[in-house]
């Protein structure tokens, strides 16, 4: 599918270990001529931790995309009537904007984005990274599962010895589930063995 145009938002939550993992995914859907309107939580602007400062990597990701992240639930809103997307992106998805997403609380810029696109029945790709997916969280894995609009970069467990709950996305297919999600398929195998990337 040709990419060429499409208005894709791009929301990071505070999964900071994963950064690495999904910026080199951002900028392959610049290059395929996306449109990437980059959104991100209160904790990814306001965190600094051992994977660095909110402050850089909000410049690393307006870079990235040639334009100003989207950091308010204010200037979220109006990607749903006024200025909507072809697909929204939450990569990575940590465990608590899950739960939050699957029990329909937008207390974010992300969630706020998202919950926007499907209002518009436009889809939604989340890229999860949670050490409790198979563990109380779950049930809002399944619940978003099951949703219409909205699809997964295909996941495993990515430490099922030392850490047996945790779950991660492929992250390298972010651009093949997003082309598929377009079309309304969730890409498949949407399980894959992670630990083994």
């Amino acid at each position: 599918m040709n990419l060429k145009g499409r208005k894709i938002g791009f929301g990071l939550t505070g999964s900071h270990c994963t950064y690495d993992a999904v910026f080199p995914e951002m900028e392959k859907l610049v290059e395929a001529g996306a449109e990437v309107v980059p959104i991100v939580t209160f904790t990814v602007k306001n965190t600094e931790t051992r994977f660095g400062k909110g402050e850089d990597w909000i410049e690393r990701i307006e870079k990235l995309a040639g334009r100003r992240v989207i950091d308010s639930i204010v200037t979220a809103e109006p990607l749903g009537p006024k200025e909507p997307l072809d697909c929204m992106v939450i990569a990575p998805m940590t465990g608590a904007s899950m739960s939050k997403f699957a029990n329909a609380i937008n207390d974010s810029p992300v969630l706020m984005a998202a919950k926007a696109t499907l209002r518009n029945q436009k889809p939604v790709v989340l890229g999860i990274s949670t050490n409790d997916a198979l563990g109380l969280n779950g049930v809002n894995l399944m619940r978003l599962m099951s949703a219409k609009n909205i699809f997964f970069i295909p996941f495993g467990q990515d430490d099922p010895i030392k850490k047996p709950n945790s779950m991660v996305a492929r992250m390298t297919l972010l651009k093949e589930t997003v082309e598929s999600a377009i079309n309304g398929v969730q890409l498949q195998p949407v399980l894959v063995e992670r630990y083994l990337d």
